[in-house]
């Protein structure tokens, strides 16, 4: 099963929130259900680092008193980030109660810091090697996470603005 950054996002969507270990246990159960197949998990890695690259997943540290969105071993949870268009894989629409992993409602605010803090990394990166087609995709992006987001990312936009013209 090869999943794109939106079935990512569907799968993770389903859930509210996930850690990485739990959606690659969600996508090995889809594509069970799906036909007997394997994940190949060398392949997920890399789907996953590419999705979190892209802003269709947004990594953040839930609050540990958090209503709802804590997780058992205190990992980071992935939610859908503002660039995904999250699609459910076929065969993992039953993943939530089959993994019985229940429903968590991440803390919207803390989200959009943790997307704004990567965000700001991004540009950093982006800015430093120069490349004009990461600097526009970073810029659209901006837009979409303030949208997505309770953030500000005019600082950062001016940023990829002059490093487009320089």
């Amino acid at each position: 099963m090869d999943a794109t950054a939106d079935e990512l996002a569907g799968v993770v969507d389903l859930f509210g929130g996930v850690t990485r270990t739990e959606l690659e246990r969600a996508l090995s159960e889809a594509a069970f259900r799906a036909d007997g197949q394997t994940v190949d998990h060398a392949a997920l890695e890399v789907a996953i680092d590419d999705a979190l690259e892209s802003f269709a997943l947004v990594r953040y540290e839930p609050a540990s008193d958090g209503d709802g969105e804590t997780t058992a071993d205190g990992d980071a949870l992935l939610v859908p980030g503002p660039t995904a268009f999250p699609v459910v894989p076929e065969h993992a629409e039953d993943v939530p109660h089959i993994l019985d992993i229940d429903r968590r409602h991440p803390d919207r605010e803390r989200v959009g810091e943790a997307a704004r803090e990567r965000f700001k990394d991004a540009v950093a990166d982006a800015t430093a090697e120069g490349t004009d087609d990461r600097l526009r995709i970073l810029l659209d992006v901006s837009y979409d996470l303030e949208a997505w987001a309770p953030v500000d990312l005019t600082d950062e936009r001016q940023r990829l603005e002059d490093a487009l013209e320089g």
